[in-house]
């Protein structure tokens, strides 16, 4: 890349991003691609450099206008999420996601994956989450009723997870941050209108490297009256269930129009 004292923001974030998430020489880690990267020497410093730089970008850095809320909802044949791709290598994905006013990116995970993102302009909130180990088929105990209820398939199918976190982002926060064993599973809700986020995968999703994206819904259980504390207490386990992806959330593209990123 580059190595002139002008290069822009977002150029340098990619070359930071090079070195951060570089792979091994094996190559076709599947899920394993993002552990091997933590194993790199100096990972921990490269990383705090990228989300230093990240920290800094802003919407006008990508020539982003923010967007103002529609009056009216869109025709339905809008997508309610765009991406706008910046540069893609075998390492790592680069990219911006715009989300409409009241959307959300469902509950998915990031198999083996590294994730960094930092919101543009508008706010969302962000759950992170995390599937738990299950010991011997663990599932829930027939007494323990949901609402709504569940077919025996679905019970059979649920896996035990935790509710990290629920946190609000905007231009002023620092990078919301998953790794391939924390915070590995998130939502990302628009709130109070649209948001933008510049997101960074490594690597990127490639089902025919075992890095598919699975979305997923939360379950938890009727809380008897006499339970202590509240369900806003976190974090708190949770049971997940694999669904497919929902048919109101779809994602299209639309050109990037900030500096170009340069191999």
């Amino acid at each position: 890349m580059p190595r002139d004292n002008m290069a822009s923001l977002i150029q340098r974030i990619a070359r930071q991003a090079c070195l951060t998430f570089r792979r091994g020489g094996g190559g076709g880690l599947g899920a394993a691609a993002g552990a091997e990267m933590q194993m790199l020497p100096g990972f921990p410093e490269n990383l705090s450099k990228l989300k230093s730089l990240l920290t800094q970008v802003r919407a006008e850095d990508l020539n982003i206008a923010p967007r103002r809320a529609a009056l009216q909802p869109p025709p339905p044949r809008l997508p309610p999420v765009t991406y706008m791709h910046i540069y893609e290598t075998d390492g790592f994905s680069l990219g911006v996601f715009l989300l409409k006013s009241g959307t959300s990116i469902p509950l998915h995970d990031h198999p083996g994956m590294h994730g960094m993102l930092k919101v543009l302009y508008g706010t969302v909130r962000i759950s992170c989450m995390d599937k738990l180990e299950a010991i011997g088929g663990q599932r829930p105990p027939p007494e323990q009723q949901f609402e709504p209820p569940l077919q025996a398939r679905e019970r059979e199918a649920m896996q035990p997870g935790i509710l990290r976190s629920r946190a609000v982002y905007t231009e002023a926060s620092g990078p919301c941050v998953l790794t391939p064993h924390r915070d590995n599973l998130h939502q990302i809700d628009a709130v109070d209108g649209p948001a933008a986020f510049l997101d960074i995968l490594a690597p990127p999703y490639d089902p025919d490297d075992g890095r598919d994206c699975h979305y997923y819904r939360v379950l938890e259980p009727i809380r008897p009256k006499e339970a202590t504390g509240t369900p806003c207490d976190l974090p708190r386990e949770v049971w997940l269930l694999e669904t497919p992806q929902a048919d109101d959330f779809w994602c299209e593209g639309e050109p990037y129009p900030g500096p170009k990123v340069f191999p």
